[in-house]
């Protein structure tokens, strides 16, 4: 009789700690418990194998010894159950129905039928955010994000199972299928822990835990082009959390936030500056250094102009996403009317304002 490994009964690694263990040992024990399979032999025979198991590897004594030389044919506990054909004998309790003796059948038929064993699924989205400052935004520039995502368990390839030498299942015994009782009648099914092979070439994956996916922190460069503006969303493919079964990964969406500068405001593709002027800059005219994301440029005032003028110099706004076409800078002037202290300017507005006496405002209110 082959010798089972005790590790692959409980689905463990051979290094699994006391605690792995005992959450492998739980798990199957509210599957196979007899109480929870009344009258399944099969059940109690295989959760006898789960027990001594159990109780092998959480014993270090137990344990090394174990690992060094294994366990004697003898000391095994019996593992196969053997089921004769279908039994209609008498004896057969009369309260049990034909409904009650195959519900569990019937369940287990629906079951199957409306499970889709293997289905790929999509991974999620992921988002998150990157900041600059204006004249990055309109420059364009890359930030380095660390983005945690779920990713394929590299260990099993995102199978959730590792090769392994090849065992009888313990499962079924070697048999490739399950038999149980109901009543005087049993039944048998292709065991589903082997898939009928009555072997078993793989073993859970610890790493992941059977889910074939890790979470694993990545450092990703987010690549920004030049003129992207405030709240826009960037996406990069495949970068989101892996798919299950061979699915298709989720993308990242990255928010850009872009902080406000201290004199430019943008409108689409074009820049806005307010510019002041001095009076008698506006009244008699000149030429000014105006300052602009690449350096500065010189802007010639003409004489009258007045305040909410607009000036425009081109090609000095914000790079467009869609061609190679450039917004423009708009100026808009805003006369600014000095304080006046001494007298010297006093007498030099009031002679100003005797040479120039026409009422600025006769044409608002002439008909």
């Amino acid at each position: 009789m082959d010798q089972l490994d005790f590790y692959v009964i409980l689905g463990v690694e051979r290094s699994a700690t006391v605690s792995q263990v005992k959450q492998a040992y739980k798990r199957l024990a509210r599957r196979y418990h007899p109480d929870i399979n009344p009258g399944d032999r099969e059940s109690e025979a295989f959760f006898r194998l789960v027990t001594t198991a159990y109780e092998t590897l959480c014993d270090p004594g137990r344990r090394q010894d174990y690992d060094i030389h294994g366990i004697p044919a003898s000391s095994q506990p019996a593992s196969t159950v053997e089921f004769q054909g279908f039994d209609f004998s008498s004896g057969s309790d009369p309260s049990v129905s034909f409904d009650e003796l195959f519900s569990d059948v019937f369940q287990e038929a629906a079951e199957l039928r409306n499970r889709v064993p293997g289905e790929p699924e999509q991974g999620s989205d992921l988002h998150g955010e990157v900041s600059f400052l204006f004249e990055e935004a309109i420059a364009g520039g890359e930030r380095r994000l660390k983005v945690t995502r779920l990713d394929l368990c590299e260990g099993c390839g995102g199978s959730g199972r590792r090769r392994s030498r090849e065992l009888r299942c313990a499962r079924c015994q070697g048999a490739g299928s399950t038999r149980w009782r109901r009543g005087h009648m049993v039944f048998s099914k292709v065991c589903a822990f082997c898939s009928g092979t009555g072997l078993l070439t793989t073993r859970p994956c610890s790493a992941c835990g059977e889910s074939g996916i890790v979470t694993r922190s990545e450092d990703i460069t987010i690549q920004v082009p030049p003129g992207v503006s405030d709240g826009s969303r960037l996406r990069i493919e495949a970068k989101g959390n892996s798919g299950r079964l061979g699915g298709r990964p989720g993308d990242l969406y990255i928010t850009v936030k872009v902080s406000p500068h201290r004199f430019l405001r943008r409108d689409g593709k074009n820049l806005f500056l307010t510019l002041p002027v001095a009076i008698h800059e506006a009244a008699l005219g000149v030429e000014l250094d105006v300052p602009t994301l690449e350096g500065t440029v010189r802007l010639r005032i003409p004489p009258g102009t007045q305040s909410g003028q607009y000036f425009k110099i081109k090609s000095r706004g914000v790079p467009s996403l869609q061609s190679d076409v450039r917004g423009d800078l708009v100026i808009e002037v805003n006369v600014v009317t000095p304080p006046v202290t001494d007298d010297r300017s006093k007498e030099l507005l009031k002679e100003f304002g005797r040479i120039h006496s026409n009422d600025v405002r006769k044409a608002l209110f002439e008909e």
